[in-house]
């Protein structure tokens, strides 16, 4: 539903929370030491066949509950007095508020009177006052929980499985490197196109250079020729090219084996005697070697006999096959890291739902809107004229009137201030407006409710339920409060959601004090952020 409509809702309608008094709330004492036990005593008189269902709590506001004693039923004619006690304590001293009690009377709220109550220090006297050994640290619980060590864990074993993923890939890869290469001259391209992208000039890493370009060099004249180049001086190198060059009738120019024993030479100058090149003398070097090895490859025969034919063959199929059975591995290894990942989770997912159930898994760690908000940092601010004194989870931004009412609503108002958070889309809408209108106007709350349940009607709402009281305010303002349920569509992919309002209405003189909470049905998060900020207002009186 449009925010237009529930803005124009907020202005039209005159519901306002009251609850009749039906809680009569006491305590046994306001002051009481650390530690000790305030009973809080909550009762209240209905009819016999009223349904009464008084809260499991585990803290009421700051104060914890230690002890929920069993209701007390006092039968009274027609009626029966329920009388439900707390046993509250703090250890802590200071003073203390103790929240209303939300008490269901035939499903319908009613809240309890909150009491202020104050908690002081034990005075020790070692003098008098047997001493005791100091007992134990005791674990407090501090309203986390242990569930973040079990996702660390998750996290931990997530990126070891990522690194082992990593490591295997990245090992894979050389070793496949290492295997596909068919010819000499193909590996050695291939390793002198890696040395520049390595960048090893550019850092000034001369010596690793030179080191890395002769090893390619020496490799391919050892694969290639069949000559210890590896385990060879530069001496021992070149005069054993020189020979091969005449028992395997290669054709070799004096130019091509004198630039081969340059670039040695240089290398064992920067390796043995810390030289540094220029850069265009390595670039040169660099050059003469890649020419080498191409002058060697091509010089060497290519005829074949047919039986060693045959081995190349076997062996280029031999390679084939090697690579495929390396590319097969690999892929089930990376189904197997996959099936690992996703165990790992549906696991982990598995163990927090049987233990703590899918909700704590959904708000926890999936996370919930409305839960957030409620656990987040409150803001307590006033808003309006005359003020609306309200605490909310975030603070409310100024709207403008001019561009969410009708202009028929506005020719009837001689001042609005209008302030908001939320929307439907958020799952949880909040407003607070103030207004003052030009002439006098009997404002009929009752009435304008009805008219607020129509234009929801006409704006899409639908199956619309609800309900109302009278509320008197602390300061003795009075109005009304309406509540219930609707279906509301959303007008952009057409489906529907049903949500819960409540909207407070207060009259003063000439003009309206207005509060409008929509939230979704069923939220329980929202049903105690309703409750907190409901709770939270106070309101001024206009001025007159």
């Amino acid at each position: 539903m449009k925010f237009k409509l529930y803005i124009f809702l907020f202005l039209l309608s005159s519901a306002v929370f009251a609850q009749s008094k039906q809680i009569e709330t006491s305590i046994d004492t306001t002051k009481n030491k650390i530690g000790a036990e305030f009973k809080l005593t909550l009762k209240t008189v209905v009819s016999s066949k009223s349904k009464v269902i008084f809260p499991k709590l585990k803290t009421i506001g700051s104060l914890e509950v230690i002890q929920s004693y069993p209701i007390d039923t006092v039968k009274k004619n027609d009626t029966y007095e329920l009388i439900k006690k707390y046993g509250l304590t703090q250890f802590d001293s200071g003073r203390y508020t103790i929240a209303p009690v939300q008490i269901l009377i035939d499903k319908k709220p009613f809240y309890s009177d909150s009491i202020k109550v104050e908690v002081a220090n034990v005075k020790v006297d070692t003098l008098q006052q047997k001493m005791y050994d100091i007992k134990d640290i005791s674990t407090v619980d501090n309203g986390i929980g242990n569930w973040w060590i079990y996702v660390l864990i998750l996290v931990i074993i997530l990126a070891i499985g990522a690194f082992v993923y990593w490591y295997m890939k990245k090992y894979q890869k050389k070793k496949i490197e290492e295997e596909v290469y068919k010819t000499p001259i193909e590996k050695a391209t291939s390793l002198l196109n890696n040395l520049e992208q390595k960048e090893l000039v550019q850092k000034g890493e001369i010596k690793e250079y030179y080191s890395e370009l002769t090893d390619i060099a020496r490799n391919y004249i050892e694969e290639a020729i069949h000559i210890p180049a590896m385990e060879s001086t530069t001496s021992e190198l070149i005069a054993g090219i020189r020979t091969a060059s005449t028992k395997k009738k290669m054709t070799l120019t004096p130019e091509t084996v004198e630039n081969l024993e340059r670039v040695l030479r240089q290398a064992d100058l920067v390796k043995f005697a810390k030289s540094k090149p220029l850069d265009f003398e390595i670039t040169e070097d660099r050059n003469k070697i890649q020419k080498v090895i191409l002058t060697l490859d091509n010089a060497i025969p290519t005829e074949v006999p047919a039986e060693e034919e045959d081995q190349l063959l076997n062996e280029a199929q031999r390679q084939k096959q090697i690579k495929l059975q390396l590319r097969k591995k690999r892929n089930q290894r990376i189904g197997m890291s996959i099936a690992a990942v996703v165990f790992l989770l549906t696991a982990t997912t598995t163990y927090f739902i049987v233990t703590k159930g899918f909700t704590y898994v959904k708000d926890n760690i999936i996370g919930h809107p409305t839960k957030e908000l409620l656990e987040g940092e409150w803001v307590k601010s006033e808003y309006g004229n005359p003020g609306i004194l309200i605490e909310t989870p975030k603070v409310l931004k100024r709207m403008d009137p001019l561009k969410v009412l009708p202009k028929e609503a506005m020719a009837l108002i001689k001042e609005m201030q209008l302030f908001s958070y939320g929307s439907m889309i958020d799952n949880f809408l909040i407003t607070v407006s103030t207004s003052k209108f030009k002439n006098p106007v009997d404002i009929d709350l009752a009435k304008t409710l009805e008219g607020s349940l129509k234009v929801m009607e006409a704006q899409g709402a639908q199956n619309i339920i609800v309900k109302q009281e009278d509320f008197q305010t602390n300061q003795g303002i009075q109005g009304i409060k309406g509540y219930g349920t609707m279906t509301i569509l959303n007008p952009t992919d057409k489906t529907s959601t049903k949500a819960y309002y409540e909207v407070l209405l207060f009259k003063q003189e000439q003009g309206l004090q207005q509060i409008l909470i929509i939230h979704e049905e069923g939220d329980t998060y929202a049903n105690d952020l309703t409750t907190r900020i409901l709770n939270s207002v106070e309101l001024k009186k206009a001025n007159n």
